[in-house]
């Protein structure tokens, strides 16, 4: 998260660095506001457990949309390698947590991407961190099924690319129609997978069990 003034939190686990930075002006500016929308909940913001949290929201805001500052087609560019393999490639079971733009609660769930290699593959890493930066935004699911797909497509050239997101809404389970074991199942495909044949081996793979 390439942000000015930034304060920065590190947290260092089992050799891995995490490293979250937060624009100092936008936490106060968005921490100001939710002062004001506590208060008008009837809540008070200056009591103990509540003295904080403008702050802790603000943070947990600019964290969960940092997909704004990312750039997914350089990611894809930064590991592309020529490699002369013409077969599918899946990478299942990506873990997937964005924000409805319509209520700003969260929906999550998992992402299933395959694409045939058109004379380049992509470090396999570099598929769900793509899927993080669209998904690190204000969305709606189907939105975000095509801008995976359209950035792979128009970043690698492949013969064909299959996007399948299996996600959980709480706008649906928390509030409204309160259903809490509804799933909602997107599906975006270009070039061989609009074919039936390689879209059904594409569905077939993301569903077998290899155990």
């Amino acid at each position: 998260m390439g942000l000015k003034n930034n304060n920065s939190e590190i947290d260092k686990i089992d050799g891995y660095v995490k490293i979250d930075s937060y624009d100092q002006e936008k936490i106060e500016r968005i921490a100001s506001h939710y002062k004001a929308i506590l208060a008008d909940l009837g809540e008070d913001p200056s009591r103990e457990g509540l003295l904080q949290t403008p702050v802790r929201v603000a943070k947990a805001l600019q964290f969960l949309t940092h997909g704004y500052d990312a750039k997914p087609e350089e990611i894809l560019r930064g590991a592309m390698f020529k490699e002369d393999y013409s077969q599918m490639v899946v990478v299942k079971d990506i873990e997937v947590f964005s924000m409805c733009e319509h209520h700003m609660l969260p929906f999550f769930g998992k992402a299933h991407i395959a694409y045939i290699p058109n004379g380049h593959i992509v470090g396999l890493s570099k598929i769900p961190r793509v899927v993080d930066a669209f998904a690190r935004r204000l969305q709606v699911q189907e939105r975000l099924t095509n801008e995976i797909r359209d950035c792979i497509q128009e970043t690698l050239n492949p013969v064909g690319v299959a996007v399948v997101i299996e996600c959980k809404h709480l706008c649906m389970s928390m509030r409204g129609i309160q259903k809490q074991n509804s799933v909602t199942t997107t599906s975006a495909f270009t070039g061989e997978f609009v074919n039936e044949t390689t879209r059904s081996e594409f569905l077939r793979l993301i569903t077998a069990s290899l155990s």
